[in-house]
């Protein structure tokens, strides 16, 4: 998690170069009767498509977005990064669409999404239909994932900048899936399915969720959402199965701090399962695309044994502020499922992905007797931008409140049990001078936030008053995204911060009540962070608490309120003969061309005197049982003189009766392992390790002969870049 000191410390020097220079309910459907569509045997007919494409940046020397670690670099490969578009459109209106993007990325992002929309401007007039009311950015909130890539300067700090080329990658995989998908458009149905999936999440900031009123609280078995919601997208012409895209709510922290394979963690792992087991279905059509988004996820953690100390005292971390004996929240850790495997979270990562992947595929398996049909013909969007500085609003009783310039507490940077931050911060810190008068003086030396600006934020304490500071260029967002999708009967609300789970549920009850009269019988669900990230958004009874979430609720104790507010009052243009869409309202600053980016390019890759680049240094050995892990090491070169986007670093072939070699595995494949270290920094050495674990989950492949491939590109003295291979002996699986 964010660690202030790291951020003044790396602003200081940016300043001075300046300055130089398990699912436990089988229940499927709506068991609401608002929820409940009318029962028939499909629904109304709908332009659909669907696609994928690689997203994955630079896999080594470039730091991972989420932890906001500067130690957290890439180091190599586990699984490929994917953005999976899903576009819904009205048959009879071309006009009316939408395209819905989850990426396996941290968050949606103000300059990611800026790309994207130009380019879908450069691809010609037929994909003028898809804009800024029609495209939602959303991420699943992967912390295993390249970084570098963002708008604003905070995020920024810790991945060193914005590097142009884990940016640009991400923003040509979106274009390629979205062109996927509109190539793929055909008639089809929409079905929606639901079943509660108990064992994949708990509440990390049970202390904050208390303080809502016990009323409210006493409503909810559970104090996360276990709902799991699931929209299926079906062809017309022989009912097969597009692809699905699903929402649940779980932070994608299994993979520790201090892991640095990329990854899309548990939804990652979620949806590789997904599309795996699809492959050969007779109910899937080909190129079967299965999106794991997030939903209001804020205060829960895939981390289900709970938070204990490690520091050798046996005990849970405490409640209110998630500290230990010594009064401090750095041995104050989560445990998966599966943490005993001492792994980094990787296997806790899969199983969490395994436990969401089963809740889907119970859904699905459902669906043609027990699902929720889509109904009705409008297609339906908005969009548009609001500045919450300073922003005067009165709420439902008629209380006029504000909202604030963006600013973060003292107990961001205490971090969370998902990943600790450091010195004496902890969580549900009242900011008392005389109980740490160091932070005071240290959170004023950046800006001193105005009086305004204290009382705003009240009970905030500001460590970081990140919506007043605009040098070198803006550290973070005031003005955000408002966004909101509808079809049929389905209304989604694409949030640009995290979402706790009492704020969810609040956000999406209120738009239904809204919503009626507008929509029949509305099904709200919550989807993000997308588009702007804006940090975190709690109940105002939880931002009292000032635990992590409440303090990285940049615009103060009325945010959702805020949200709520704007949502509800343009619900009208989501009406079936709405023509009408808000102003765009005022635009964020385009901060691209003057990021920093101190990120250092690839010079040269060298290798040792009598070697070749692609040479095996280590061969597999001549016999594995299935379930052991087969090793093989390359001479190598740097991974980002070539991100192989729709490529492979690695692969698994299989010696076929015909004595052809095919391969059967790629770096796309979750336990097919593609790690890069560097031998000799001045000269250029390195090495490639490719692991492939061969029980893979289960029984593993099929007894047989393999080899392992490794691909790479080389740059010389004159920048000139070059492909080789490399290949092993072959070896037995038995």
């Amino acid at each position: 998690m964010p660690v202030f000191v790291v951020y003044l410390t790396i602003f200081l020097s940016l300043l001075e170069k300046v300055v130089a220079a398990g699912v436990s309910s089988s229940r499927v459907g709506y068991g609401s009767s608002r929820f409940r569509a009318p029962r028939q045997t499909s629904g109304d007919r709908y332009l659909l498509g669907v696609g994928k494409a690689d997203i994955t940046g630079p896999v080594v020397e470039i730091g991972f977005a989420g932890y906001a670690d500067l130690d957290q670099k890439g180091s190599g490969l586990r699984q490929r990064l994917y953005s999976r578009a899903f576009i819904i459109g009205d048959v009879d209106n071309p006009d009316d669409r939408l395209v819905y993007l989850v990426l396996d990325t941290m968050s949606g992002d103000t300059a990611v999404r800026r790309g994207i929309l130009e380019g879908l401007g450069n691809l010609g007039s037929e994909y003028d239909v898809y804009g800024k009311d029609n495209v939602a950015v959303t991420g699943t909130h992967s912390h295993a994932a390249p970084g570098a890539w963002f708008s604003y300067l905070l995020p920024q700090v810790t991945n060193l900048g914005l590097d142009k080329q884990s940016y640009q990658a991400i923003i040509d995989g979106a274009l390629l899936s979205i062109k996927r998908a509109h190539e793929s458009l055909t008639e089809g149905h929409l079905d929606l399915g639901r079943t509660d999936v108990t064992d994949a999440s708990i509440n990390r900031s049970a202390w904050a969720y208390m303080a809502n009123p016990d009323e409210e609280r006493d409503r909810y078995e559970t104090d996360v959402d276990t709902a799991m919601t699931l929209l299926r997208f079906r062809r017309a012409s022989d009912g097969k199965a597009l692809g699905i895209l699903n929402w649940f709510a779980v932070h994608p922290t299994s993979m520790h701090q201090n892991s640095t394979h990329v990854a899309g963690d548990n939804k990652g792992a979620a949806a590789y399962l997904f599309e795996k087991a699809m492959e050969g279905d007779d109910s899937a059509a080909s190129g079967f695309v299965a999106g794991f988004a997030q939903a209001n996820h804020a205060d829960t953690t895939p981390k289900v044994l709970g938070a204990w100390c490690d520091d050798g005292s046996g005990q849970q971390c405490r409640l209110e502020n998630s500290t230990c004996d010594d009064g401090r929240s750095q041995a104050c850790r989560g445990r998966g499922p599966e943490f005993r495997k001492l792994d980094l979270g990787v296997s806790s990562a899969y199983e969490i992905g395994r436990r969401q992947y089963a809740g889907a595929k119970l859904i699905y398996d459902s669906l043609d007797s027990s699902s929720t049909p889509i109904i009705g013909p409008s297609v339906k969007s908005f969009h548009f931008f609001h500045n919450m500085a300073f922003w005067d609003f009165h709420l439902p009783d008629g209380t006029r409140v504000r909202t604030c310039p963006a600013s973060l507490g003292y107990s961001f940077a205490a971090g969370t049990s998902d990943g600790p931050g450091a010195f004496d911060f902890t969580q549900a810190d009242s900011g008392d001078p005389s109980a740490n008068p160091l932070w005071k003086l240290v959170s004023g030396l950046l800006r001193t936030p105005t009086r305004e600006q204290r009382e705003c934020q009240v009970p905030k304490p500001i460590l970081l008053d990140v919506g007043g500071m605009e040098f070198p260029y803006p550290w973070s967002p005031n003005i955000v995204d408002i966004q909101t999708l509808r079809v049929g009967q389905l209304v989604m609300l694409v949030a640009s911060p995290e979402v706790t789970t009492m704020a969810g549920r609040r956000w999406r009850e209120a738009t239904a009540a809204a919503a009626e009269g507008i929509v029949d019988n509305p099904i709200v669900i919550l989807g993000g962070p997308a588009n702007t990230y804006s940090h975190y958004v709690t109940t105002p009874e939880e931002y009292d608490v000032q635990r992590y979430e409440g303090a990285s609720t940049f615009f103060g104790r009325h945010t959702l309120s805020t949200y709520m507010n704007l949502t509800i009052r343009n619900l009208h243009h989501l009406a079936p003969d709405s023509t009408t869409r808000p102003g765009p309202g005022p635009s964020p600053p385009d901060n691209r061309a003057v990021s920093f980016n101190f990120n250092t390019g690839v010079v040269l890759d060298g290798a040792p005197i009598g070697r070749s680049f692609g040479q095996v240094l280590s061969q597999p050995l001549r016999s594995y049982q299935r379930g052991e892990v087969v090793e093989a090491r390359f001479q190598g070169a740097n991974p980002r003189n070539n991100l192989r986007l729709e490529g492979t670093y690695a692969a698994v072939e299989k010696l076929g009766n015909d004595g052809i070699w095919t391969r059967v595995r790629d770096d796309g494949d979750w336990f097919l392992v593609y790690e890069w270290k560097r031998t000799n920094f001045v000269l250029g050495y390195s090495q490639a390790t490719i692991r492939w674990e061969t029980g893979e989950g289960g029984d593993g492949p099929e007894p047989g002969t393999y080899r392992i491939r490794y691909f790479g590109d080389e740059r010389n003295f004159f920048g000139r870049i070059r492909a080789f291979e490399g290949v092993t002996k072959e070896f037995l699986l038995v």
